[in-house]
């Protein structure tokens, strides 16, 4: 849901929601997980400090839901030598938690180091490296952010993705979009493993894939970048995964001229496929070892790229944890090992297509 907020919208949004932190049913769709995408800040206070930083704080903006975690991204047309800080608190009965710190970014990683904000954790809740993890239900939220820059520049938002979470919740299957089944969208194919210092780079290997088919697509030379660039692009001083921290990731797709980026989390795999059959890959956090049986345990999080599904409604995955010598970066994965390996990340997804292209009918506020 892609929007610029405004206080009618929001006045409307308290008074459905009843100001409430309760306990909703578990066969909803829209119970487990919302997005909100907010492309106007003409509702939120500006002010300026004497060192020349501005920051914008929102009204309170409703969730639309009851929710524990929250994923806040961001798109940005940064110049060279600026910067921003992300920071959020929760709302429930119209009763704060404290601002919690998701992140310093900056397209300069010399000049303003990017970094993900540990040890932040009280008894309402914690920052686990993007994630703003409830110790308790909430019902809204307030954003702050922090803009600055070297000679007094700074960046000019194009996104800020609010993705709020009801982890407590089990989504319940969907019936399959068919028009799916049998679609497989041209991607080219990149292993991390082929690159020096690779080993951790699933996730701008993932993003590199996507930026690289779009692309060709567009005939937009910038962006087709390799994985060494966007791991350039995406790191993160603060996590000891440097390249994994996902609104990084999309943040450095987002600021390519033209195109759009943005976390959320789904409900299942049905909506995979109404993204697919609008010809535009996804990329799912899944387990590694769970994605295929037999593979030892990996608890570790890992990125690839859904790019169709065969006839029979397995998912078709450029998958970057590939030995090239040994099989192809295409993978065929059974659904029912998608869908287990996706849980663990409780369905997260990266969004990365170009501004002009129109998503999917969104059929339950999850982009």
């Amino acid at each position: 849901m892609l929007k610029g907020l405004n206080i009618g919208l929001w006045l409307a949004t308290a008074l459905l929601i009843c100001c409430g932190c309760r306990s909703l049913p578990a066969n909803s769709q829209r119970n487990y997980s919302h997005f909100i995408g907010l492309t106007q800040f003409g509702d939120f206070s500006r002010s300026t400090d004497t060192t020349g930083e501005t920051s914008l704080l929102s009204p309170v903006i409703p969730a639309g839901m009851d929710w524990n975690q929250l994923v806040v991204s961001w798109n940005a047309a940064a110049p060279a030598g600026t910067y921003l800080k992300v920071e959020a608190r929760a709302v429930c009965h119209g009763i704060p938690t404290g601002f919690y710190s998701l992140g310093w970014w900056s397209p300069d990683n010399l000049a303003f180091p990017r970094a993900s904000q540990g040890a932040q954790k009280d008894a309402d809740g914690e920052v686990k490296v993007d994630t703003l993890a409830l110790s308790h239900l909430a019902d809204s939220v307030q954003v702050r952010l922090t803009l600055g820059g070297l000679h007094h520049d700074e960046p000019v938002l194009k996104l800020l993705g609010l993705a709020f979470c009801n982890t407590s919740l089990t989504p319940p299957a969907l019936p399959p979009n068919r028009a799916a089944w049998g679609k497989i969208i041209p991607t080219p194919e990149r292993s991390q493993q082929s690159y020096a210092g690779g080993n951790g780079w699933c996730s701008p290997t993932s993003v590199s894939m996507a930026l690289a088919h779009w692309g060709t697509v567009a005939q937009r030379a910038d962006w087709n970048l390799d994985a060494p660039a966007v791991a350039a692009g995406v790191y993160d001083h603060g996590f000891y995964h440097p390249t994994g921290n996902w609104p990084f990731n999309t943040a450095f797709a987002g600021s390519l001229t033209g195109m759009r980026a943005y976390v959320t989390r789904l409900s299942d795999i049905s909506e995979l496929e109404d993204w697919i059959a609008a010809g535009i890959p996804v990329m799912i956090s899944a387990r590694w070892d769970l994605l295929q049986d037999g593979r030892p345990q990996d608890l570790n999080g890992h990125l690839t790229i859904c790019r169709g599904f065969t006839e029979n409604g397995d998912l078709v995955i450029n998958d970057p944890w590939t030995d090239l010598k040994v099989e192809s970066v295409r993978h065929i994965y059974k659904r029912e090992n998608v869908r287990r390996a996706w849980a663990t990340s409780h369905n997260t997804v990266y969004l990365i297509y170009p501004e002009n292209v129109p998503p999917p009918a969104d059929r339950f506020g999850h982009w």
